[in-house]
This record gives C-alpha cells, structure tokens and sequence, in this order.
C-alpha cells in the first residue's frame, strides 16, 4: 500500500490565503453545514482562524506533502455526552482521491482518545456523500442509523447517516 504523506497541525493565520482558496468551492459547501460560508473569502478564512475556542472544539489544518489542503476538527459534546466529540472535516478539491481524508480522520480518531479522552467519535453524512461516508467505514466507523428528512440542504430534505467509533481503551 502506498504511503500516503499526510499530517494534522496547528491551523495559522497564514494559512487563510490558501484555506479561502480551497474552501471558496459549492462543492465542499455542499456537504457540509451552512455555517460554513459560501462563496468563502480570506474575511471568512480569518473570522474562523481567530475563533478558535479549544475547550469546545478542536481543529487542526491537513497537510499533504507540507502543503495545506483542508481543516479536520473535533465539536466536543456537553453534559452527559462530555466524553463524546463530533469529527467534520473537508478536504480541498484538487486533493480529493488521494486518500488524504480517510489518513486524516485516521489521526484526528487517535488523537480524541488518546490525548482528549474521548470515549466515543461520532459523525453525521449527508444521503448523498458516499465519499464521506466510505473514509468513515475504512476507519472502523459504525452506522448507527439514518435519520430520516434531517437535513435542509441546497433547497431539498436530505437524510442523515450517523456513524460512531469507540474507543478501544
């Protein structure tokens, strides 16, 4: 199997050039929540950048090959759900097929429970992303069911897949 380069860091301000210019794309809009802007400028790039609020969230920028070409992060849960986080991620289009998020979400599982703890990894998917959904299950994911007309997304109602891990610590 090839060796896929891929590692996660530190998200910089100097990365918002780079992350406008992959982000500003309908078809990642497309499969991820509409709080993520679209068209996305380096405005939205920097508001995100300087928003970073750790004990809620967790986010890293993806590097391929040392260049930056996507965000992964983790949405910690709250109260009796605590020892739970939400992964997202999105991957630029001109990296898309190269195994670069499935490495991804492969680093950011490792990292939640063994650095954060976490007992339990979970994700949501949209009917429609296959691609998201086949970089969960190659990870281990579980479906753990489809909710059904969850999402108002680009006009239309959408279900939702969910997937979990646990940890096996």
């Amino acid at each position: 199997m090839k060796k896929i380069n891929v590692n996660l860091r530190e998200l910089k301000i100097s990365d918002k050039t780079q992350m406008a210019k992959l982000a500003d794309n309908k078809k990642i809009w497309d499969n991820v929540r509409d709080y993520f802007p679209h068209p996305y400028s380096e405005k939205d790039a920097e508001a995100f950048l300087k928003s970073q609020n750790r004990e809620q969230q967790q986010n890293f920028a993806i590097e391929y090959n040392g260049e930056f070409c996507g965000v992964i992060g983790l949405i910690f849960q709250k109260d009796v759900y605590r020892k739970s986080a939400e992964v997202g991620y999105w991957i630029g289009e001109p990296f898309w097929g190269l195994g670069i998020a499935t490495k991804a979400v492969a680093l950011i599982v490792d990292h939640g429970f063994n650095n954060s703890k976490l007992i339990r990894i979970f994700a949501g998917s949209f009917e429609y992303n296959l691609a998201s959904m086949k970089v969960l299950k190659k990870n281990g994911f579980q479906k753990e069911g489809i909710a059904k007309n969850a999402v108002f997304k680009n006009g239309k109602i959408w279900d939702e897949h969910r997937f979990y891990l646990l940890s096996s610590n």
